[in-house]
């Protein structure tokens, strides 16, 4: 009989510990995003052309509640050579390097298989680099805006993947180079990204 209790004891302890375990599988209270790859692409405008570079960065997310939560991101926006047709320039030339920061309002879903989506919104600025070849001849400021949202899945406790795309909105300035700047430039950008919980 006492190998009954201990056996019945054992398996409410395992079921236990796997319950726990999975209402602990989700979102931290600080969570750390690396951002080993993505893409930022802008659309032309009427004087200034399109392109895209390659996006590494990452971003710190602090848990509000359940539902909100603040995000701050940094990110190296890495230019590629790629043909462009810029005043007189045609064929192929590398876009300048660029770095953004922004802070972020974002808007978590409920949790379904390990998976919560999520909206955000947020404000901030880009840094574009010199690149002399397309006449970017020193290095401008401008402010941005972001919307879009994505998906997190949780592997565990721990960590997990994600993945995001944000429309993104630069503002003009009279200080922007004819490359980019002059007019408002209006881009979309894709990541994927590595979750690690640093507090639960």
């Amino acid at each position: 009989m006492s190998r009954w209790i201990v056996a019945l004891a054992a398996v409410m302890a395992m079921i236990g510990t796997q319950a726990y375990a999975q209402e602990r599988v989700g979102q931290g209270t600080l969570e750390v995003t690396a951002i080993p790859g993505g893409g930022t692409f802008f659309v032309s405008t009427d004087n200034e052309p399109s392109f895209g570079n390659y996006d590494l960065g990452g971003a710190l997310t602090y848990k509000v509640n359940r539902l909100v939560s603040a995000e701050g991101e940094l990110g190296g926006s890495l230019g590629v050579t790629q043909d462009l047709a810029f005043g007189g320039l045609t064929g192929s030339h590398k876009t300048p390097n660029m770095f953004g920061y922004t802070g972020n309002v974002v808007f978590t879903g409920p949790m379904r298989n390990r998976t919560m989506p999520y909206l955000t919104g947020g404000i901030g600025g880009l840094t574009v680099f010199q690149r002399t070849d397309l006449d970017v001849n020193d290095t401008h400021n401008f402010l941005t805006g972001n919307l879009g949202g994505g998906i997190k899945w949780y592997a565990n406790d721990r960590w997990g993947l994600r993945g995001d795309y944000r429309f993104i909105a630069v503002r003009s300035a009279d200080h922007g180079a004819a490359f980019f700047g002059q007019e408002a430039r209006y881009g979309n950008r894709i990541y994927g990204g590595v979750i690690v919980n640093v507090v639960r």
